[in-house]
């Protein structure tokens, strides 16, 4: 069963601080899209300077950049300049377009930005699991909840989602077949074990390497530790529980694999910016837009 998230588009507007460093988050999102009336151009636009990076979940998109056209299907991400020579739509058709997204100034972000277009260019790969990918993700979970409340927390969430992506290019573009043996393994393994006390070492012994270089390995093809990688599936497999389920959230947190309630609400709430109880309450009701102000 696939995982159906809150939908919504959430603007910032914070006033200026002079003379602070902080990033300017313009908007975080996470739509379906159903026809071609979605169709935007990157010449005729007047919201920038921005930058754009959209990702899709599901269905496919059309990106094209200086008149060369590509399908940006699940799995696969675009990043763009605005104003710029691209547009990008639905290519209409019965099947719907799933993506997140987010818009940011490009105040003190260009330097890391170009060196991120240099390295994996403009429609690069992410597994959904990714570091990056789970830090967009992050983002539009905290606002969909409304936990952006000022320039500062705006700021530190562009920021950390630059750095993963920046991160994290050595492995972009690295199809999960085109990974290791080793990491292969380690992936097939914890995502059929994910709800059992699982220690490194013991994994690494399994697969006949040290746990060094188990963990370097690791993180190096799939862009996270394997603790983050089983924290992401557990959070997964435990909303779809919230979602489906009316069990108590302790029995959800042995279920995938927490020893208390407490220690996997605490997780919850650091992967997703709200509690258990916040995201049953929500349930996939909050689908509007809102602008947040000072």
């Amino acid at each position: 069963m696939r995982l159906e998230a809150p939908l919504g588009i959430y603007g910032f507007r914070f006033n200026d601080l002079p003379n602070q460093p902080l990033c300017s988050l313009y908007a975080v999102g996470h739509e379906t899209i159903r026809d071609s009336s979605y169709d935007w151009d990157g010449l005729t636009r007047s919201d920038g300077p921005l930058y754009l990076f959209q990702y899709t979940v599901q269905g496919e998109g059309i990106f094209e950049y200086e008149g060369t056209p590509e399908r940006i299907h699940s799995g696969r991400a675009f990043l763009t300049e605005i104003p710029g020579n691209h547009r990008y739509y639905h290519p209409g058709g019965s099947e719907p377009w799933e993506f997140y997204f987010v818009l940011f100034r490009p105040v003190l972000i260009t330097p890391l930005w170009e060196e991120i277009v240099s390295a994996i260019g403009h429609s690069p790969s992410f597994d959904a699991g990714s570091l990056p990918i789970q830090a967009l993700k992050d983002m539009f979970y905290a606002a969909h909840y409304g936990k952006i409340t000022d320039a500062y927390k705006a700021s530190a969430f562009v920021y950390q989602f630059v750095i993963e992506l920046r991160r994290a290019c050595a492995a972009v573009g690295q199809s999960p077949e085109q990974r290791p043996e080793l990491v292969r393994k380690a992936v097939q393994y914890l995502d059929a074990n994910y709800g059992q006390s699982l220690g490194q070492e013991q994994l690494a012994a399994q697969l006949g390497v040290s746990k060094f270089h188990f963990l370097r390995t690791f993180a190096r093809h799939v862009g996270m530790t394997p603790n983050e990688y089983v924290n992401r599936k557990r959070i997964e497999r435990s909303i779809e529980l919230l979602r489906t389920t009316d069990w108590s959230i302790d029995l959800i947190a042995e279920t995938v694999g927490y020893s208390t309630g407490s220690y996997y609400i605490k997780v919850f709430k650091k992967l997703t910016g709200g509690t258990p109880g916040d995201y049953r309450a929500a349930g996939n009701h909050l689908q509007f837009n809102k602008l947040f102000f000072d």
